[in-house]
Order: structure tokens, then sequence, then C-alpha cells
């Protein structure tokens, strides 16, 4: 398997200084994904995640500090480094940009030499913070390990619950990892999502669960939610917490806040255990 390549998001309103950045990042053997505007780069976080973020401070709407704000109350994305690339160089600016979550700061023009230096450190500096993170989270998590061959290494013990739950006469030492990366079991589709390269021969997943089946398909046409609206109701009626929803589903806590905000205005109530006891309510109307 190659190595993985790091992703740079560049975000900027300036068509020439994107290409500019692009250029040179992809010839320093970076992966360069673009945004113009602090709106455009948060919808492109809805759908890859990069390992760092070079931010132009002063954009029309929203700006690069409220961009980065946004960024960073989102726990999916909260680690990112974000450098800031602005025209001024006052102190005052600086700071904000540092209050606002930023790691760094270049001024324009962008020397390139130095940028690249820059970003080295800050990526050797996210990928030690990523894995204490990660050792964080192996504890309750749903977090395997695997060859690239789709071998078990090792499971935290939430992933084993579940895939023994899943797989009868699960072991770690037989189980294998599907060629799609996709396991079907009651109704339910448990997925191995690849989150880094941790070994020679050692591949981190998370394991997440997704369409309750039947249950989730009558409540989405009972009460007019949408799939993932339903989803979330579902894990709800079954008394977990946004985390454990967040986890399961492989979403930020924050999404599952936003589904919940819209299942509630749906049914017309006014907290989560309201919206569990209609649940419950309605599946037992189910012919």
């Amino acid at each position: 398997m190659a190595a993985r390549r790091d992703i740079v998001l560049v975000v900027d309103d300036t068509p020439d200084t994107l290409g500019f950045l692009t250029a040179a990042l992809e010839q320093a053997g970076l992966t360069a994904l673009v945004a113009n505007s602090g709106d455009s780069a948060l919808k492109l976080l809805n759908h890859a995640t990069p390992d760092l973020i070079l931010l132009d401070a002063m954009m029309p709407g929203m700006d690069g500090f409220a961009t980065c704000r946004a960024i960073k109350e989102d726990s999916a994305f909260a680690h990112l480094p974000v450098i800031f690339m602005t025209g001024l160089s006052d102190t005052e600016h600086v700071v904000q940009g540092l209050e606002a979550g930023g790691v760094d700061y270049v001024a324009k023009p962008i020397v390139v030499d130095e940028l690249l230096a820059r970003i080295r450190v800050h990526l050797a500096n996210a990928r030690i913070a990523n894995r204490a993170r990660l050792a964080l989270d192996a504890t309750g998590r749903y977090l395997l390990a695997a060859t690239a061959a789709g071998e078990l290494i090792w499971c935290t013990p939430q992933a084993e619950k579940r895939l023994a739950a899943a797989v009868p006469a699960f072991a770690v030492e037989t189980f294998r990892l599907p060629a799609n990366n996709k396991l079907e079991s009651a109704g339910n589709i448990l997925t191995f999502t690849p989150l880094s390269r941790t070994g020679p021969d050692e591949f981190l997943f998370r394991l997440t669960e997704s369409g309750t089946g039947q249950e989730q398909e009558f409540l989405r046409q009972y009460l007019s939610l949408t799939t993932r609206e339903a989803e979330v109701l579902i894990w709800i009626a079954r008394g977990k917490s946004n985390r454990d929803i967040s986890d399961i589903l492989g979403i930020s806590p924050r999404t599952v806040n936003k589904h919940l905000e819209q299942v509630f205005t749906k049914l017309g109530v006014e907290n989560r255990a309201s919206a569990a006891a209609l649940a419950v309510r309605a599946l037992a109307t189910r012919a």
C-alpha cells in the first residue's frame, strides 16, 4: 500500500494565490484541496478531512478568523492545525488569529520555503498529538487495527463487543475485515472506516453502525423524518447518549445535536425523553 500523502486545505478568495499555493504544495509532495471562501471551506470539511489548513485571514463574507472559530467548534476538526495567511502583519491581527485557534501566521507575499518548513513542523506536531488522542480514544471507543490483508490485529473492548454480537463465533484470531469494509448483520450495517496507518502493516479503523433496518424505515415514513433523523431517533429510543450515537454513526456530536433539533421540531417535543417515548409508541403500532 502506497504511503499516504498529507492533505492541506488552502482557503483563499484569490484565484492566483490558490493556483500558486496548490502548485507549490503538490511539488513538495503534499495533496492540496482548495476553497475560495469560509463557507465553501466548511462545506468541504463535510466530505474530506485535511491534515492542515492554510487560511486567508481577510476574505469577504466570513473572514478567516470567523472560519477558524467555526472549524474549532466542531470536535471532529478541532485538532486540525490552522496557519493564517494575510498581507497584514500588525500585532493585533497576529493575536486575533491565534485567539481564533490558529497555530501559526505567515505574511503575504508568501515565501514558499518558509511556508513549507512551517507546514512540516505543524504536521509533525499534529501527528504526535493525534497519536496521543487516538490512544485516549482507544478507551471505550470503537476502534480496531488490521493488516492490509484484513487480518484483525487488535480491537478495543467496545468494538469487540459489537463484532461478537454481529458475527457468530467471533474471534480476533480468525476474523477478517470484509473486502468492501461493510458487514451486514440483523438488518444493521457495520462499517470499517480507515483512519490512519499506525505501522508497516497495521492500519487503524473506526467501527460504525448504520441502517437499523425495518424499524428505521418505519419511523422515517410514519413520522416524516429523513433517514438520518430516523436513525438518530432509533438510538435515542435505545437509551444511547449523543456521544454514543456519534461513535455508532461516525458523525460528530455537533451533527447529532443538529439532527436532534430537527427531530424535536418535527415531532413537536422539547427533549430527548419525549422523543424517545414517542418513537417507542410509534413502533408499538407496527402490525
